[in-house]
């Protein structure tokens, strides 16, 4: 497993903390779901021919 890091601004921050509260996850949880998310969309994209990454 790899480590990386990110800097979150206060405001996004809370809201990692307010959805890890609502759905009694860890901020870890919930960030592992929201990059899954994000990568599931870019390779959605790419399948419709959106070259961006």
């Amino acid at each position: 497993m790899e480590r990386f890091e990110y800097l979150a601004s206060q405001s996004t921050a809370r809201e990692i903390r307010t959805l890890a509260r609502e759905y009694g996850l860890t901020e870890r949880e919930v960030l592992d779901q929201l990059v899954e998310l994000g990568l599931d969309a870019i390779e959605e994209d790419r399948v419709e021919g959106d070259p961006r990454p």
